[in-house]
């Protein structure tokens, strides 16, 4: 989903008023903005579809868990 870096947290605090849970909040926070579609397309254009997908992968991996353990132990 992409959406303005000012309009992440009001986003967020309607969707945790509607129920959202704290740990898919904070993945969405850390994960939003490097994975919108304008920021891959310049990271594709300046390192290469590998080095993209390597990327990718790696803040999604990082991103996922961190929400997970958050949202389980605090």
């Amino acid at each position: 989903m992409y959406f303005a870096t000012l309009t992440e947290i009001p986003i967020l605090r309607g969707l945790m008023e509607a129920g959202m849970g704290k740990g898919p909040a904070l993945a969405l926070l850390l994960a939003g903005p490097a994975l919108s579609l304008p920021s891959m397309l310049v990271i594709h254009t300046v390192m290469g579809p590998k080095k993209t997908v390597v990327y990718i992968s790696l803040v999604v991996l990082m991103s996922a868990p961190s929400g997970f353990i958050f949202g389980n132990f605090f």
